[in-house]
């Protein structure tokens, strides 16, 4: 079976995607600095014989070059995450996500890596009105976060024309599901606010709540990547989404349609570089990939408030 090298392990989608590949049968290698990442998502990994750590900034060229040493695929999940921490922060945003990328790339290619696959996202589209989001669509990210992801999957796409090596770009919705953290200034929506309603807390809603995301659930995000590593498509870019989108009035709905309670959300002004809307075409994907979501967002997010009650 393949050997795959997972950059930041330690986070949610990162851990999760490990989880997957040694239950497929892969040799999984992680590396994580921990800037964002979770000590604890490893601890089921650790316990695995066919899994290895080291920790590790995806900007130290050497350490990379170790890692990559035999490997047969990289998904690279290492990143800074969160919009709103990119404009409180772009300087550290932009050097980990755009220096970090270009190392993996280049040493991944050095080391004669068959696949990489790379973490964009659809903040790159930015705040256009045309739904749904479309891979032919002009790109025009709105904040340092989604700069740096548009340089994340532009760099990796012109690996695979300059180098023999080929590099594919998952344009992330809104990924959500169980080790996804809930706490903290810049933590994700799904999980927050599911954290805050167990305790019967009222969730923050920044504007009028009309904004709507195309949440998509963890597995199939995995699967994405799975796909894009293991099939022979090189070179392109793929939204990774559900084909649907849920506005946050509604999604405070469905968390209370769950959770037996009538909890009212606060409403405060919105948050600059938000865009209004996201909602993912993924026919591409279907058709080049066969991917197409296993888990529906409702499921999904029955899911992941039981690991969150159980946490």
């Amino acid at each position: 079976m393949p050997t795959a090298l997972v950059t930041g392990v330690a986070g949610f989608i990162g851990s999760s995607l490990a989880t997957d590949l040694l239950d497929r049968g892969y040799t999984v290698r992680g590396i994580d600095n921990f800037a964002t990442g979770r000590r604890g998502n490893l601890d089921a990994l650790r316990d695995d014989s066919s899994f290895s750590f080291t920790e590790l900034d995806i900007r130290d060229a050497d350490g990379v070059a170790d890692a990559t040493e035999g490997v047969d695929y990289v998904f690279h999940q290492a990143a800074v995450p969160s919009v709103p921490r990119s404009v409180d922060d772009p300087v550290t945003s932009t050097d980990a996500n755009c220096t970090g990328t270009a190392t993996v790339l280049d040493e991944a290619r050095k080391a004669g890596v068959d696949t990489v696959v790379v973490a964009s996202s659809s903040s790159i589209y930015g705040a256009t009105e045309e739904l749904p989001k479309v891979e032919t669509m002009v790109e025009r990210p709105e904040s340092p976060y989604a700069l740096s992801k548009y340089y994340t999957e532009k760099l990796a796409l012109q690996f695979s024309e300059l180098y023999d090596i080929d590099t594919v770009a998952l344009r992330y919705f809104n990924i959500f599901g169980p080790k996804q953290d809930p706490d903290g200034e810049y933590a994700a929506v799904i999980p927050k606010f599911i954290d805050l309603m167990l305790d019967d807390e009222r969730p923050v809603i920044y504007g009028d709540g009309e904004q709507s995301r195309d949440f998509t659930y963890i597995e199939n995000a995995i699967e994405a990547n799975v796909l894009a590593a293991e099939g022979d498509v090189t070179g392109e870019a793929f939204n990774v989404g559900t084909g649907g989108r849920v506005t946050v009035n509604q999604l405070v709905e469905r968390i209370n349609d769950q959770l037996g309670t009538t909890i009212e959300p606060i409403y405060d002004d919105p948050r600059p570089g938000d865009v209004r809307h996201s909602h993912a075409d993924i026919s591409k994907a279907g058709e080049l990939l066969d991917y197409e979501p296993i888990v529906t967002f409702d499921d999904g997010l029955e899911l992941t408030i039981e690991a969150l009650r159980s946490a």
